[in-house]
């Protein structure tokens, strides 16, 4: 048996699968396996995994009052390979690569530095997958002085 929907609900349900879409799964301030993410969940990563209070962004990854928002920036480690960067490379187009600084996150010789930022599309989804990364083991936020 066949069954046709109303044209308001098939303009209705495109626009939710459009808007879904567009804005990608929708994940909560915690990023890791107990944040309900059934993919850092599958990967069995630490809850705290990334050190950064998501809750005090806006929808653009900004953090701050109106007449004074910010991106807020963070860092993590990596291993110094290519392979290794062009994942990273992939997951974040916001990411910059220090392959001799150790920042705070205190990276080894053999480690890249990784600094990005929230402050472009689908930054918690970003996270989400970065934090998904075997080799990733804290992100944090990167302060600049």
């Amino acid at each position: 048996m066949k069954t046709t929907l109303p044209a308001c609900c098939c303009a209705l349900l495109f626009a939710v699968v459009t808007l879904a879409a567009a804005t990608g799964p929708e994940i909560g301030p915690e990023i890791g396996p107990d944040a309900g993410g059934e993919g850092a969940a599958a990967a069995g990563r630490p809850a705290r995994l990334v050190g950064l209070d998501l809750q005090a962004l806006d929808q653009n990854g900004l953090l701050g009052p109106p007449d004074g928002k910010r991106a807020l920036h963070y860092e993590f480690c990596i291993p110094g390979d290519a392979a290794a960067r062009a994942e990273v490379a992939a997951i974040d187009p916001s990411a910059d690569f220090y392959p001799r600084s150790p920042g705070r996150s205190g990276c080894g010789a053999e480690q890249l530095l990784v600094i990005g930022s929230t402050h472009q599309p689908g930054f918690r989804l970003v996270l989400q997958r970065l934090a998904q990364l075997s080799y990733v083991q804290r992100i944090q936020r990167a302060d600049f002085e």
